[in-house]
């Protein structure tokens, strides 16, 4: 029997070396992507603020099989944070990732 895992991975990193017309492009578009109005999606979705200094990426990871757990969940929203920042041009450094385990949300509670 395989199991199925579905994780929430957020990936915080710090901006590095943003040249002025990243920044600028990134400034006008700030208020869309408020922490606010983040959600945890398979996709990602990408959150900072005016000071342009750290950022978030929050993702929904499911996994199967002996690939379930949440290292293998950890590695994934890494790399899907890397292809993100890498595809947009998006200077980064330290990135780390947190990972929440939802069957744990559901779980009740030993006595």
């Amino acid at each position: 029997m395989t199991a199925d895992g579905v994780y929430r991975v957020t990936v915080r990193g710090r901006f590095d070396g943003l040249d002025d017309r990243t920044r600028a492009r990134l400034m006008a578009a700030v208020d869309e992507h408020d922490i606010f109005v983040s959600a945890y999606t398979a996709e990602g979705t990408f959150t900072y603020d005016r000071k342009l200094e750290f950022f978030n990426l929050r993702y929904e990871v499911r996994l199967s099989g002996e690939s379930a757990n949440e290292s293998a969940a950890s590695e994934a929203g890494l790399r899907e944070a890397e292809a993100f920042l890498s595809t947009l041009g998006y200077g980064h450094k330290g990135l780390r990732a947190k990972v929440v385990d939802m069957a744990t949300m559901w779980t009740p509670p030993s006595e």
